[in-house]
């Protein structure tokens, strides 16, 4: 997204050109994806990872370009405001040990990256919103200074004619308004990329879909936004309301929104999802490469499509398609509902579980979706969110006629042998799928996640101490919980 930035033009033209070169990258999509053998091969797994860094009082710190300067490492960017860092993950082949492999990863950066963070007092941390964050940590102070995130403040904020506001519903309602992105930056998550190909791709899509609602309900890690107490998952509502583009009335009108669980289950495959973003969204960043993708296609080469990939990058589905012209080219699925944290493990332990849930829904796909109006599927997604392991959901009855209701807690314990079935399909090791799938079990036996258990540390520290020295209490034994990689079902209640 930051290529080429620094001489974009948002002049009427120039959105027409762009306009016009995303409709001639739709048809070359159209004729790569019918190349015999296009998107052919391994399968593979890769991840970005999103942190805070934070002070010995879980407090921010500002100090990621520094950061990132001094650990001198390409898989280390910049996020939206100063407090926040992301690494990418390299990516695994998902055969064999790929879920173990990337905690190492995880667990090698966060101790590199709060290694260098320690010249500033602080450590990086894995938490979808940081706790203790304040009002004064949000503002143009607080954002990154790097182009691409004023212009996208500055084209987000022209769409909706007003300033970005938030309203969250919740035990502690919170309200908020902001001149810039910064507030949408308080989210942190792990997302997963998982690349499928073509003619899998449509089943494997709504499979995820239909796995996301269940594996968010118990990896809920985000129950706070500036210390009051949300959603579960908080990170849900303030991505959606800090990004949308749409003013109330165009809302109240239905238009689909650039952040959201989809308009449907996928018909025929990867095609319609590029198709309905170009056309559903009018262009945020209107910048226009040199390439004839006609002409290299034609050449036998793939082509980068770079227009459409940029669009797609400013629609934020929590399930998003992704096109990579690298090497012969390839598609993946990009799975952003996540949280970051608790421990590496506990992520590890979500991403085999969603994985495992998608390979085993996959083939029964034809039977569930009849079953299923996607409707239903939304309202799951956002009860998980909303509630966590309470949270009541619809499921399909095995025998048919209606729904069963159950918690994200009693569907997955149901469906653990599926999950198990469907890593042991695409080649996950037994031992492999054993541990994380047991680190899941273990979490079901506990009944508790990590939103639940800085919940339940909160209610406790915060009858003998002010809200935000409880919080900070709370953030200090989760930083060291977190250090350790201690599964979030074995972490105890602070004394």
């Amino acid at each position: 997204m930051g290529r080429a930035i620094e001489d974009a033009d948002f002049s009427a033209r120039s959105i027409q050109q762009f306009q016009q070169r995303l409709d001639a990258d739709l048809e070359a999509l159209a004729a790569v994806l019918k190349r015999p053998g296009f998107g052919r091969g391994a399968r593979t797994f890769g991840a970005e990872l999103e942190l805070y860094i934070v002070n010995g009082q879980g407090r921010p710190v500002g100090r990621n370009a520094e950061i990132q300067e001094k650990v001198d490492d390409p898989q280390v960017t910049l996020e939206l405001n100063r407090y926040n860092l992301e690494y990418n993950l390299t990516p695994v082949r998902l055969k064999g040990r790929p879920f173990s492999s990337t905690e190492t990863q995880i667990s090698d950066a966060i101790g590199r990256l709060s290694e260098v963070a320690q010249e500033y007092g602080a450590v990086v941390v894995p938490i979808g919103i940081l706790p203790t964050l304040k009002r004064r940590d949000f503002g143009p102070s607080n954002m990154t200074d790097l182009k691409r995130y004023h212009c996208l403040t500055e084209r987000l904020a022209n769409l909706r004619g007003k300033l970005f506001s938030i309203k969250i519903n919740g035990e502690e309602p919170v309200e908020l308004r902001s001149r810039d992105l910064t507030l949408e930056g308080a989210n942190t998550s792990l997302q997963l990329h998982y690349r499928v190909e073509p003619s899998a791709y449509a089943r494997t899509f709504n499979a995820v879909q239909m796995a996301t609602p269940l594996v968010l309900g118990i990896a809920c890690n985000s129950p706070f936004m500036i210390g009051r107490r949300l959603w579960h998952e908080t990170r849900i509502p303030l991505f959606k309301h800090a990004i949308d583009g749409y003013t109330r009335d165009l809302r109240d009108a239905h238009l689909p929104s650039r952040v959201d669980f989809g308009n449907g289950w996928v018909r025929e495959g990867v095609y319609e999802l590029f198709a309905e973003n170009v056309y559903l969204h009018p262009p945020l960043l209107p910048i226009c490469s040199d390439e004839n993708p006609e002409r290299v296609i034609k050449s036998g080469e793939v082509p980068e499509l770079f227009e459409l990939k940029l669009h797609q990058g400013t629609v934020w589905p929590w399930n998003r398609a992704i096109y990579d012209s690298c090497g012969k080219g390839h598609l993946r699925i990009e799975l952003r509902a996540l949280p970051a944290g608790p421990s590496a493990c506990d992520m590890m332990a979500n991403a085999a579980l969603l994985i495992g849930l998608t390979e085993g829904l996959a083939p029964q796909m034809e039977r569930l979706i009849p079953a299923m109006p996607y409707q239903t599927l939304v309202y799951n997604f956002y009860r998980a969110a909303q509630l966590g392991m309470g949270a009541k959901l619809l499921w399909p009855r095995e025998d048919g006629g209606g729904f069963d209701e159950l918690t994200p807690v009693e569907l997955v314990r149901r469906l653990l042998p599926l999950a198990e079935t469907g890593l042991s399909a695409i080649g996950i090791d037994a031992e492999e799928s054993k541990y994380y799938l047991d680190l899941i079990r273990e979490r079901l036996e506990a009944g508790t996640n990590g939103a639940g258990w800085q919940l339940r540390q909160f209610a406790r520290l915060h009858r003998n101490m002010p809200r935000h020295l409880a919080l900070s209490k709370l953030m200090r034994e989760y930083m060291e919980n977190s250090r350790h990689n201690l599964p979030i079902a074995q972490w105890k209640d602070i004394e």
